[in-house]
């Protein structure tokens, strides 16, 4: 393709409009349940509506429950492979607390809930995000199972984070997390691998 003039160069992250009403940011999350069903409840809305795939994550800080940022799968939405719900709730995080890293020096720990277990390309932005621990619903396996390619993700994949200080737990209400999957694939969702 060929340019008389170059193109605006910029890229947008956003959330869809429901996200505002659906999601109190005030709300203090007590328990690790608490946490998950709220990323499992972003990504079923995100099928429900028809506004992205079935994926959701929240930061949180770790410590108080306070939710930090929350993410939607919007890679079709908004044309964007990178768009990933994790990849959209850590730079969203990091533009709330003004920091490329959520492990900054000087700011609460910080944790990542996400209703799916993270493609390759969502793994290795964890290690830089600065999130000290990250709680998995669904498993790579029950993405795949509905067409979802998830790229070379390993079991030493976890141990790099593991060693680097990452504390990962898997499994969390992951039949709720799977049902979301389900019902995206029931109402023939787009699979979308590039």
């Amino acid at each position: 393709m060929r340019w008389d003039r170059p193109p605006m160069l910029d890229a947008t992250v956003s959330l869809p409009t429901w996200v505002r009403d659906a999601v109190d940011f005030e709300a203090r999350y007590e328990s690790d349940d608490e946490k998950m069903r709220l990323a499992i409840r972003l990504a079923d809305e995100n099928v429900l509506r028809k506004t992205g795939g079935p994926f959701g994550a929240a930061v949180f800080e770790r410590g108080t429950g306070q939710l930090i940022s929350v993410g939607v799968n919007s890679v079709v939405r908004l044309n964007n492979c990178t768009l990933h719900a994790e990849m959209v709730a850590y730079q969203l995080a990091q533009k709330r607390i003004q920091s490329y890293s959520l492990g900054t020096e000087g700011h609460p720990a910080h944790e990542l809930f996400t209703s799916c277990e993270p493609c390759a390309m969502c793994l290795g932005a964890t290690l830089w995000s600065g999130v000290q621990r990250v709680v998995i619903a669904a498993s790579r396996d029950d993405a795949i199972a509905i067409g979802f390619d998830e790229g070379p993700v390993f079991a030493e994949s976890y141990g790099y984070l593991r060693d680097r200080g990452v504390d990962v737990r898997h499994g969390v209400l992951r039949d709720e997390g799977r049902a979301v999957l389900q019902r995206y694939q029931d109402l023939g969702g787009p699979v979308y691998n590039g």
